[in-house]
C-alpha cells in the first residue's frame, strides 16, 4: 500500500530520491532522436540547472530507431518515436514505464494529449512536438488548389519534375490511400492495387524521394509532400511558399520522447523528461525545431511568427480532414510493404 504524503512532502521526495540517484549515475544522459531535432539551447539550459550533459545521436526514419533498440547494447537513454510505433516499442519491452503521469511537470500537459491510444495515460511518453503532413508549394510558380494531394499525386504540368517526397513508408501509403478514396488499414486488395499503381505512376513525375525540404530554397524543388514545421522554415526562406491541407484526409504525427529500458541512467533521463514539461522549455523545443508541442502555457514562450504560423494552425473549416495512422494489422501491413517495395525499386 502506498504511503500517502501531502502533495509538497511528495515532490521533496521525489526530488531528493532524483537527486541521489543522478549522482549515483553521473552527469550524463544520452538521447537518441530525429536528426536536426534537438534545441541547442534546451541542452544547456538542462546542464546549467542539473549538471547533466546531454549528448544527441540522430536517427533519419522510425524503422532505423526501431532496429538499433531491438539489437540491445544501445547506450542510449532516450528515443522518440512517432505515433504509430510507439505501441510496437511498449510491446516488445523496449520502453521502460517510467510513469511522466506522476511526475511534476505532468500538470501542464494539454489533456488532448494524455488519453491517447498509443500511450493511454502517459505511463510511457511525454510529447516532444507534433504536426502534420501535406503538400508545400511555391506559389509563384504554382497558382491551384494547395489543399489536395494531386499536387504530388496527379501533378500540373509546372511542377513536373520538381516534386520531392519523403521515403517514409506510412505517411506515403497514408495520404494516396486518402486521396484516392479509401481508408487507412484497409486491406482491400483490388483497392490497393490501385493505389499502387497511381503511386508508381506519379513517382515518374517527382524528381526525389529524400529527407529535407533545403532545395525548394535554391527551386531547385517548387513542391513537396512534407512535414508543416520544415514549410514554415522554407517560408522563411521563400516568402510565397504555402502549405496545404488535403481535403481527401491528411496525417498528424505527434513525436513522443520515452526512455530505453535498458537506459544506462534512467533517473537523469526522469529528470529530463519532467524538464521538458515546463512551458518554457517546451516553447525552446518548438522555436528550434518549429513544430507544435504538447504543452499547456508554452505559447506564452514561444517566437510570435511561429505561435501565430498558417503552418501551425490548421484552419478550422479543415481540422475534421485530419487523422492518425493507426497501427495496421500484420497481414495489411504486409500489403502496404509491396507496394511501398514496389515504389522503392
Amino acid at each position: 500500500m502506498r504511503n500517502l504524503l501531502t502533495g509538497l512532502s511528495a515532490i521533496a521526495l521525489v526530488s531528493t530520491l532524483g537527486s541521489a540517484a543522478s549522482a549515483q549515475e553521473g552527469k550524463v544522459l544520452s538521447l537518441y532522436n530525429w536528426g536536426n531535432y534537438t534545441s541547442p539551447e534546451l541542452l544547456a539550459k538542462f546542464e546549467a540547472e542539473t549538471g547533466i550533459k546531454v549528448t544527441v545521436t540522430e536517427y533519419d526514419s522510425n524503422d532505423t530507431a526501431l532496429a538499433k533498440a531491438r539489437a540491445g547494447g544501445t547506450g542510449f537513454d532516450m528515443v522518440v518515436p512517432s505515433a504509430n510505433f510507439m505501441q510496437i516499442w511498449i510491446e516488445e519491452g523496449l520502453l521502460l514505464e517510467s510513469r511522466p503521469d506522476q511526475m511534476e511537470n505532468f500538470k501542464n500537459m494539454d489533456a488532448r494529449w494524455i488519453d491517447v491510444s498509443w500511450d493511454q495515460g502517459r505511463h510511457y511518453s511525454v510529447p516532444w512536438q507534433w504536426g502534420t503532413i501535406g503538400p508545400v508549394v511555391a506559389t509563384e510558380f504554382y497558382k491551384g488548389d494547395i489543399n489536395t494531394h494531386a499536387i504530388w499525386l496527379d501533378p500540373p504540368e509546372e511542377l513536373e519534375g520538381k516534386i520531392n517526397v519523403p521515403p517514409e513508408k506510412n505517411d506515403v501509403m497514408y495520404a494516396a490511400i486518402r486521396y484516392m478514396g479509401g481508408e487507412w488499414c484497409t486491406g482491400d486488395k483490388e483497392f490497393l492495387k490501385g493505389v499502387r499503381d497511381k503511386l508508381l505512376d506519379a513517382k515518374q513525375h517527382w524528381l526525389s524521394m529524400d529527407y529535407g525540404i533545403e532545395r525548394m530554397d535554391s527551386r531547385d524543388t517548387l513542391a513537396q509532400f512534407y512535414y508543416n514545421g520544415a514549410a514554415f522554415r522554407a517560408r522563411e526562406v521563400n516568402p510565397d511558399i504555402r502549405y496545404g491541407y488535403p481535403k481527401e484526409g491528411y496525417s498528424m504525427f505527434m513525436d513522443s520522447v520515452a526512455i530505453l529500458a535498458d537506459a544506462p541512467h534512467p533517473e537523469n533521463a526522469k529528470l529530463f523528461v519532467n524538464f521538458i514539461m515546463a512551458p518554457e522549455n517546451a516553447a525552446l523545443i518548438s522555436n528550434f525545431a518549429t513544430y507544435s508541442n504538447g504543452i499547456l502555457g508554452s505559447e506564452a514562450f514561444m517566437r510570435p511568427d511561429l505561435k501565430d504560423a498558417p503552418e501551425l494552425n490548421t484552419p478550422a473549416e479543415l481540422v475534421e480532414f485530419g487523422g492518425w495512422q493507426d497501427v495496421c494489422p500484420t497481414e495489411v501491413d504486409e500489403l502496404y510493404t509491396s507496394i511501398w517495395t514496389d515504389l522503392m525499386q
